[in-house]
């Protein structure tokens, strides 16, 4: 007779595999030094600063990044601002992937998108790099685009071969005024993906 599933494995694999599905990896994405610290290509950042600030949390320097541990309702979320750079943000992903045994659907990533007026929230289970050098290496380390990502958006208010002096540009005070309410919702966000589920999530906050 075949045994169920759940008869197959051990009591400790299946206290493991339930332990892999309660950790999630919450990585914003940004550039180190004190230079690119208020820029809006470093939103990734500056969320998971608001969100560590409200959560009393300090990030530790560790290897790849700066990482710190956040639980709440039977869940774990670690934290993680990458120190590579924001063009070689996979390596950090995938080694802390690695460490921590993240599932690949337990990963959110944050991030800038020029496509999306300020403020605007988006976030997808999948899709392409959108021409963002982060998600660009992230997608090659893990050799997947099968992840969640949250853009954030920061508008295209640029002149002609301004881009990068935009993106790499401090926010204006328009949107130094409104960022604290869309750093609180980036927050409730966090903690909705580990709790209430991708799709919840989506629902509930796309479009906000």
């Amino acid at each position: 007779m075949l045994k169920w599933i759940s008869d197959i494995f051990s009591p400790k694999q299946k206290e493991d595999n339930t332990d892999c599905m309660n950790k999630f990896l919450i990585v914003g994405l940004g550039n180190i030094g004190a230079e690119y610290v208020n820029t809006r290509h470093n939103i990734g950042f500056k969320i998971l600063d608001h969100f560590a600030k409200k959560e009393q949390l300090s990030f530790q320097t560790v290897k790849l990044g700066a990482l710190t541990e956040y639980k709440f309702k039977g869940r774990t979320f670690f934290l993680l601002k990458p120190n590579t750079y924001m063009n070689l943000s996979g390596k950090a992903v995938q080694y802390w992937m690695d460490k921590e045994n993240i599932p690949l659907e337990n990963l959110f990533v944050i991030t800038d998108d020029l496509n999306l007026s300020f403020g605007t929230i988006r976030i997808k289970p999948k899709g392409s790099d959108g021409g963002h050098n982060g998600l660009k290496n992230i997608n090659f380390i893990l050799n997947t685009n099968q992840y969640t990502r949250f853009r954030f958006g920061i508008s295209d208010e640029f002149k002609k071969g301004k881009q990068i002096d935009y993106v790499l540009g401090d926010w204006d005070d328009a949107e130094k005024t409104a960022l604290p309410e869309r750093l609180e919702l980036a927050s409730e966000i966090i903690r909705s993906f580990g709790t209430a589920g991708l799709e919840n999530t989506m629902t509930t906050f796309n479009g906000k």
